[in-house]
């Protein structure tokens, strides 16, 4: 069994591990996967997700009641942010008092338990949907009606780098790209569902740019990003080297599914439409579905994003490939039966 151990940064530097290390969400698929690194590094992991896991010493509760978990972050060195609307279907007060105001109470929380550094988790849906080529940190984020989700997270940047350049806290964000691998439920478990369901079904032929990184590789781009001095006050994007499409990455889940070809496919005009009227037919009868007009943007993403910055800052590198990160996935559904 290999080691673990802290990823090297780009002047051969490592991280310290922290001593003790707060993480929201942590009992989601990012979040306990950072609970099993920083353990493995002999850090106090600590945490808060819905539902308490005394095992895993999490608390219960959520971003808009910080007074029902705060106490637990006191005398922590490290935050890590990963709780958010995990949905492209909710409607914009739960955006807001979560993924926008929670924030904000995550930030005090971590002031007022003593902590050093606050690392917020964005997403590449902070970008929109509809840009070309490879954006970077640079590039702006998705204002307007449209894409609740990605709008959510850059106002979440937003106030964490106000925090920061009022000299609040350190802080540090991060934009994974489409972060897969085993416990996946967003990329792995629920396309899976739906490609046996027959109901998967991909805008504009599948040619939507996807840019998947493997959790490992998203874990040394945090370490880095979390621990080293040079990443203070800066976002960083991070996922794997190239992009590849929709149709691509989701015509495994088809094959695993038992079909032949790819997945189906609609012009996005009227994969939108159809969404629409079951979106808002799902609120009616108060039932869940991520199958809404936003879902359908992000899989008709036109452009890619590039990790040169946290390249050349962190010296994060990729090191699983897009085949053999389906092969460690596969084997995963192949071991809890989902296959």
């Amino acid at each position: 069994m290999t080691a673990i151990t802290m990823p090297t940064g780009s002047a051969g530097q490592t991280p310290e591990v922290p001593r003790a290390v707060f993480i929201t969400g942590a009992s989601g698929f990012i979040g306990r996967a950072l609970t099993a690194r920083y353990k493995a590094l002999g850090a106090d992991v600590r945490g808060m997700d819905l539902f308490a896991d005394p095992a895993n010493n999490v608390v219960a509760g959520n971003l808009t009641q910080p007074q029902a978990w705060a106490e637990h972050a006191k005398g922590c060195d490290l935050f890590i942010n990963t709780a958010a609307v995990v949905s492209l279907a909710a409607d914009w007060k739960l955006y807001r008092d979560v993924s926008v105001q929670g924030v904000r109470n995550c930030l005090d929380v971590a002031i007022a338990a003593g902590v050093k550094r606050f690392v917020q988790f964005s997403s590449i849906a902070a970008l929109g949907w509809d840009y070309t080529g490879e954006a970077t940190e640079q590039s702006p984020v998705v204002i307007g009606e449209q894409y609740r989700y990605g709008v959510a997270k850059g106002a979440s940047e937003h106030l964490v780098l106000a925090a920061h350049a009022a000299g609040e806290i350190e802080c540090t964000i991060v934009r994974p790209g489409d972060v897969y691998g085993p416990g996946s439920r967003a990329w792995l478990s629920e396309p899976l569902k739906m490609a046996k369901a027959g109901a998967l079904i991909l805008p504009n032929g599948g040619n939507g740019i996807f840019t998947p990184v493997y959790i490992d590789d998203l874990l040394d781009g945090v370490m880095l990003a979390a621990g080293l001095p040079q990443a203070v006050g800066h976002i960083f994007q991070v996922s794997s080297s190239s992009a590849t499409t929709c149709k691509t990455f989701f015509s495994h889940h088809w094959r695993w599914a038992g079909r032949s070809g790819a997945p189906r496919s609609l012009p996005l005009g009227v994969a939108v439409a159809i969404t629409n009227v079951l979106w808002k037919v799902g609120r009616l009868f108060n039932s869940t579905s991520e199958a809404a007009p936003d879902t359908m943007y992000m899989f008709a993403r036109r452009g890619g994003i590039s990790i040169a910055k946290a390249q050349r800052l962190l010296g994060y590198q990729p090191k699983v490939d897009l085949a053999e990160g389906l092969r460690r996935s596969e084997a995963w559904l192949r071991e809890t039966g989902q296959i």
